[in-house]
């Protein structure tokens, strides 16, 4: 099983440190099976348990992961090329609709919100020792999830969503644990789940989002936790349906053990409220980032959930950064309070140029998709081709292997700064690219 590796040791630390020096010279190498415990046990003569706290240890350490029955085996490591780097930089004279960022146009003026801020921070400096987080802010946050349906929960702050989401994952996850997450998903979060030490397991999605079989196969495939987005999902554009969100309670109804991550991408771009899938029952978290609707650098996230996630993420969160700024939250809280920022009006003016390439597409014969936000998915036959021509074409778009795992191949393109103009030019260039390569001989 282990080739001429032999693992060594009598007590678990030397056990787990055996296996580790292996890992670390490449005698065991990613994906390796390991010996069931007892057959360990035996030829190193020890008890049983003491195996069972080495593998313990290494699955803790990221080392190992144990599938059921399987058996355990050494964790293949993360990619070390972060999948943000496969993006394609536009040279000179070529358009970038890869880059996933909003239309500043449709962001707010942040100067009332930062000078009310700076009046409040003149008359009364926040220091050390009070609540992470404002008042004002935690009220407002609560309102906006009570109206979309969002169970009761103290509410936290991170420095972003994925932010948030990292920290639930870290508070209630082991190292080893396996998670199921959206296929194609967020490029970002794919990354995060294996430098965690966890283990991804994609889940298929439609324009509803994750469909309700695959999820049931990763929960009952041991998946501890499930991430789900809510709206506006990145890269595809999915967004819950009411029916979608019936169905995905019922599977989950099955696994009361599973962590539910909810993360609403669409909040402040989306018109329609979220249908989220929490019930207020066993360990969850809702997560709300300002980034899309109010602007990237406002590093903010509002989260809520069961009251023992909050309250972990929150006791380790005091333990490193402390809190997130104040004064941000305070401007975030100083823009929900205006209205700075008309949901109904950017919302249209995202789906008039998400819809019009969809259905420019169409016409040409090519199925793609974008129910909700900035960003249109067009699966394609040849990946690295289609990124090639769209070069060729003027057009920078973003290589689909950014977001999936199984799923096949495909292009993503952010609509957030098209004209009426771009639209028919763009869709001629997609079909084009999507197509098959064309056959070239060589004398």
């Amino acid at each position: 099983m282990l080739g001429e590796y032999r693992i060594e040791g009598r007590r678990a630390s030397e056990i787990a440190a055996s296996v580790e020096r292996g890992v670390g010279d490449g005698s065991l190498a990613p994906g390796q099976l390991l010996p069931p415990m007892r057959e360990l046990a035996g030829g190193l003569g020890v008890n049983p348990n003491t195996v069972a706290a080495a593998y313990r240890t290494l699955r803790e350490r990221g080392v190992i992961e144990t599938d059921g029955r399987r058996g355990s085996r050494v964790r293949s490591a993360p990619a070390t090329t972060a999948r943000g780097s496969l993006r394609v930089d536009a040279p000179e004279g070529v358009r970038d609709v890869g880059e996933g960022n909003p239309d500043p146009a449709l962001l707010p003026d942040l100067t009332e919100a930062l000078a009310a801020v700076a009046r409040g921070y003149a008359e009364r400096p926040p220091l050390y020792g009070e609540a992470p987080v404002d008042e004002g802010f935690a009220r407002l946050a609560r309102a906006a999830f009570d109206a979309d349906g969002v169970p009761a929960g103290p509410v936290g702050v991170a420095s972003g969503s994925l932010d948030a989401i990292e920290r639930v994952l870290v508070a209630q996850l082991r190292p080893g644990d396996a998670v199921a997450v959206e296929d194609p998903g967020w490029g970002s979060l794919l990354d995060l789940v294996p430098a965690l030490g966890l283990r991804p397991v994609p889940v298929a999605v439609d324009d509803e989002g994750p469909l309700p079989d695959a999820v049931a196969r990763a929960l009952r495939g041991g998946a501890r936790a499930l991430v789900v987005t809510d709206r506006a999902q990145n890269p595809t554009g999915a967004c819950v349906s009411r029916a979608r969100a019936d169905e995905l309670r019922a599977v989950l109804a099955g696994h009361p053990d599973v962590l539910l991550i909810e993360d609403d991408h669409g909040h402040g771009i989306v018109a329609e409220p979220p249908h989220p899938l929490a019930t207020g029952a066993g360990r969850w978290a809702f997560v709300r980032s300002v980034a899309k609707a109010y602007g990237p650098d406002l590093r903010i996230a509002a989260f809520t959930g069961d009251a023992e996630t909050v309250d972990r993420v929150l006791g380790r969160q005091r333990l490193g950064p402390g809190w997130v700024s104040r004064l941000l939250q305070r401007a975030v809280t100083h823009l929900w309070a205006t209205g700075a920022v008309d949901p109904v009006a950017v919302s249209a003016a995202y789906g008039e140029r998400r819809d019009g390439l969809v259905r420019a597409l169409a016409r040409r014969g090519v199925a793609a998709h974008g129910r909700g936000g900035m960003n249109v998915w067009v699966p394609v036959a040849d990946e690295t081709g289609a990124v090639a021509r769209m070069l060729g074409a003027g057009w920078a778009v973003a290589p689909g292997a950014r977001f999936r795992m199984e799923t096949g191949p495909a292009v993503r393109v952010t609509v957030s700064r098209l004209a009426p103009a771009d639209i028919e030019p763009l869709a001629d260039a997609l079909a084009y690219a999507a197509g098959p390569a064309q056959a070239r001989s060589y004398g």
